[in-house]
């Protein structure tokens, strides 16, 4: 039995690269706003709670000129607004609340935009467990391309981890890090970093170990400024593209507790069953 079709899933568009969008023209006729003047002042506040929320107004607000029959064949340019399913969560909450039609949209787009929040929320638990675990194993190789170098003693290695972070995190240390992101006595930093900042250091530590190994380097100083080095130039190259400083990026939950929950979850997930007998 095929589901009820809202008057809002009826009108989303898709681009050609397969995102979803509505048209602001669209989404005022369904709103019952007869003017398209009066609807375009709900659309101002809504760019400004965007705004207010942190993020990208351009990213879910996109202005463009529609090309229009108006009788006769003939045609004319009106200006429309292409909204992200979240502007239309942002219009739809400044809109005019006495319409019934209102209500619904509320419900619905609070309803979806919870739904994709889980979704992002459940790839971005994937990526930091996958890279988190490939750190594992690329730090595990930088230790040995280390010792190579020189690097034995437990203290000396701690020494050399902390000049590859100084450089990738503009001379903070291990323990600068570790009181900037909040976390307790214990908590390791690699536990608490979001995908991003994780990819980072993958990406530091897979080029440190290249470069040691590459140079052959030797010696605790030299595989400390090699280290330190490499970090610089992988803060450089998010700088370049604009990204934000791995110091600024904000701690998150311990993955520890993501890694419990996938052991969890495959735990209770049904067991497949040997092939009958024929």
């Amino acid at each position: 039995m095929s589901q009820e079709i809202t008057p809002f899933e009826a009108i989303r568009r898709t681009n050609p690269a397969g995102n979803e969008y509505w048209s602001s023209r669209d989404f005022a006729k369904v709103l019952g706003y007869v003017n398209y003047r009066h609807f375009q002042a709900v659309i101002e506040k809504a760019r400004t709670a965007c705004f207010n929320s942190g993020q990208r107004v351009d990213d879910h607000f996109v202005g463009i000129d529609e090309m229009v029959e108006i009788g006769s064949g003939a045609q004319r340019v009106i200006p429309t607004v292409m909204m992200s399913r979240y502007a239309c969560y942002l219009v739809i909450q400044n809109a005019d609340p006495s319409k019934e039609i209102v209500a619904q949209g509320q419900t619905y787009f609070a309803i979806q935009t919870r739904r994709q929040e889980l979704s992002d929320e459940e790839v971005e638990a994937q990526r930091r467990l996958s890279i988190r675990s490939e750190l594992r194993t690329h730090n595990s190789q930088l230790a040995d391309a280390a010792k190579d170098a020189g690097v034995i003693e437990p203290r000396d290695y701690a020494i050399f981890q902390n000049h590859g972070y100084m450089g990738l995190y503009g001379g903070l240390g291990a323990q600068d890090i570790h009181r900037r992101k909040g976390l307790k006595k214990g908590e390791q930093i690699l536990d608490h970093m979001g995908s991003t900042e994780l990819a980072a250091n993958l990406f530091r530590a897979t080029q440190a170990e290249e470069k040691l190994r590459r140079e052959k380097i030797t010696g605790k100083d030299k595989a400390n400024q090699a280290h330190r080095e490499v970090g610089a130039k992988v803060r450089q190259t998010i700088k370049e593209l604009g990204g934000t400083m791995p110091e600024h990026l904000p701690a998150a939950e311990s993955i520890k507790k993501l890694e419990s929950k996938q052991r969890k979850a495959l735990k209770a997930s049904p067991k497949k069953l040997p092939p009958a007998k024929e």
